[in-house]
C-alpha cells in the first residue's frame, strides 16, 4: 500500500468544475482551484488521532518498519528527501536549491504520519512577510532583494516531527539551599565598612515526582543544512488534526531521517530534563543540588506529525543562507549576507563627507 497509489485519486484531486487539480487553502479545511476558483470541503475521516504503543511497535514491530511507502526525490547536494507533486511547478531542493530530476524518484518506506498541523498562511502572506524583512535589512545585496520578489523562491514544507507521551516516575536523592545572610566587615582606602554577603545553608533532600508528559517534540530530519531556527520552532499542537493526504497538495513534504529508535533516545533526554525541573520544584528552596534520579517512563506512546514552513534559499558569495517563516504563526528568522560592495561605497561616501568638511573648516 503506498501514499501515492492507495491514495491518489484523494491526493491528485480535480476540480469538478474545471478538471484542474485541487489544492489545500491554508487557513481552511478546503481544497482550492487556483484556475476557477472552485472549493471544496475536506472530509474528516477520523476524531481523533491515535497514538501508537512505543514498546510494542520497537519491539514487535520493529523500528524500521513501514506502514506506507512514498514517493520521493532525494537531494544529492544537501541530502533531503523530498516528496514533490507530479505536477509541481519547481523541481529544486527547498533547502539549497539545487535541481532535482524527476527521473531520480524512488519509492522509499516511512511510517504514515498520524496527525499534522495544516497551513494557516498562504504562500502570498508569506512572501510578503519575507519581503517586509528583506526590505529592512540593511546593506542586503540586491541580488537578495530581486529573490524576495521570485515567486518561485519561497516553498510551502511539511517538516516531519516524532511526539512521544508518558508517564513519568522518578526519585531522587538531592539537597536543598536556602540562602542567608551575614554581615561582614572589609577594609577600604579610607577605613572599614561593612557589607552583607550571601551564603547557603544545605539540607538533604529526597522524595518522587511523577506526572504525565505531553507531546515531546523531536525533530525528525536532523542535518547540518536544514536545522529549523529555534525562533521559529514553536507550533500549537492543539492544532494538530488527523492525517488526510489532501492538506499535502500544494506543498512538499519531507521524509524523516531520524530513525523512530533514535528520536526516542532524544525524547528521554529531554524527559531527562522534565524530570529534573519537578525535582527542583519538590525540593524547593533557592537553589538545589540533584545528586541521583531514578527517572522511568510508562505507558509510552508516538505519533508521526508533519509541521508547516515556508523556506528560502539563497546562495551568495559561495555561501547557502536560509530564511525560514512558520507556516502557522508566520514567526520568521534566517541568517543574512552583507553586500561588499554597498559597505565600501557607504565608507568611501563617509570619508568624502569627512574630507570635505575639514577642508572648509580650514
Amino acid at each position: 500500500m503506498t501514499l501515492d497509489d492507495s491514495q491518489k485519486s484523494e491526493h491528485k484531486k480535480a476540480c469538478a468544475n474545471c478538471g484542474a487539480e485541487l489544492k489545500f487553502k491554508p487557513g481552511s479545511d478546503q481544497l482550492k482551484c487556483e484556475y476557477c476558483g472552485y472549493e471544496e470541503f475536506i472530509e474528516q475521516t477520523k476524531s481523533s488521532f491515535e497514538e501508537l504503543e512505543l514498546k510494542h511497535y520497537l519491539e514487535v514491530v520493529g523500528e524500521n518498519a513501514y506502514s506506507h511507502t512514498i514517493n520521493l526525490l532525494h537531494c544529492k547536494n544537501c541530502g533531503a528527501n523530498q516528496h514533490v507533486e507530479e505536477n509541481y511547478k519547481s523541481l529544486q531542493c527547498v533547502y539549497c536549491g539545487e535541481p532535482l530530476i524527476k527521473e531520480d524518484e524512488e519509492q522509499e518506506g516511512w511510517i504514515l504520519p498520524g496527525a499534522l498541523v495544516p497551513f494557516q498562511l498562504d504562500s502570498k502572506s508569506a512572501k510578503a512577510i519575507f519581503k517586509k524583512w528583506v526590505n529592512q535589512l540593511w546593506f542586503a545585496p540586491n541580488k537578495l532583494k530581486r529573490a524576495a520578489l521570485d515567486p518561485e523562491g519561497l516553498h510551502g514544507l511539511y517538516l516531519p516531527f516524532w511526539t512521544f507521551d508518558a508517564n513519568l516516575f522518578a526519585e531522587y536523592q538531592g539537597q536543598r539551599g536556602d540562602y542567608y545572610y551575614e554581615t561582614k566587615r572589609v577594609r577600604t582606602k579610607n577605613g572599614t565598612r561593612t557589607q552583607q554577603v550571601r551564603k547557603t545553608r544545605w539540607s538533604n533532600a529526597s522524595g518522587s515526582v511523577n506526572g504525565f508528559v505531553d507531546d515531546i517534540l523531536i525533530n525528525a530530519s536532523q542535518s547540518k543544512r536544514n536545522d529549523i531556527p529555534t525562533k521559529i520552532a514553536f507550533w500549537d499542537m492543539k492544532a494538530l488534526v488527523p492525517f488526510n493526504s489532501k492538506y499535502l497538495s500544494g506543498f512538499v513534504t519531507e521524509k524523516y531521517t531520524v530513525s523512530l529508535k533514535d528520536g526516542h533516545h532524544l525524547s528521554f533526554q529531554k524527559a531527562k530534563e522534565i524530570a529534573h525541573s519537578w525535582i527542583r520544584r519538590d525540593i524547593g528552596g533557592d537553589t538545589q543540588r540533584i545528586h541521583h534520579a531514578n527517572i522511568k517512563l510508562a505507558d509510552e506512546t508516538f505519533k508521526h506529525v508533519l509541521l508547516p514552513v515556508y523556506i528560502s534559499s539563497y546562495r551568495y558569495d559561495g555561501k547557502d543562507f536560509q530564511f525560514f517563516i512558520n507556516g502557522q504563526s508566520g514567526t520568521l528568522s534566517g541568517s543574512r549576507p552583507y553586500s561588499f560592495w554597498k559597505i565600501f561605497f557607504l565608507v568611501l561616501f563617509v570619508l568624502a563627507i569627512i574630507a570635505i568638511i575639514a577642508t572648509f573648516a580650514k
